[in-house]
């Protein structure tokens, strides 16, 4: 039977997952990745401890965090997507040439 310490233990490798690639990964695509993974995780976590409890607190905050997590990448694929143009790289050492306009 799966229990809630299952879940749990999924939730927390797909965290660390998420981790070790926003601090290991040098794209934006692979950061927003990683951000979406670290994100889901919760939900699981969420969504595990909501159901154990018989509540629903934590599956509305699941939507909340998936609403959060498409405007995310939406508005964070439009800016990449005009870096992409502007500097011909998605790499985040690519943010370095950047120049603070006076």
């Amino acid at each position: 039977m799966i229990g809630l310490n299952h879940y749990l233990a999924v939730s927390i490798i797909m965290f660390v997952l998420g981790l070790i690639g926003v601090m290991k990964r040098k794209n934006f695509i692979m950061l927003f990745f990683s951000t979406e993974i670290l994100l889901n995780a919760a939900n699981v976590a969420f969504v595990a401890i909501s159901h154990y409890y018989m509540d629903i607190t934590g599956q509305v905050f699941a939507m909340f965090i998936i609403a959060i997590a498409a405007s995310e990448v939406a508005v964070g694929l439009g800016l990449l997507i005009l870096w992409y143009k502007k500097n011909g790289s998605i790499e985040l050492d690519s943010l370095i040439n950047m120049r603070r306009d006076r």
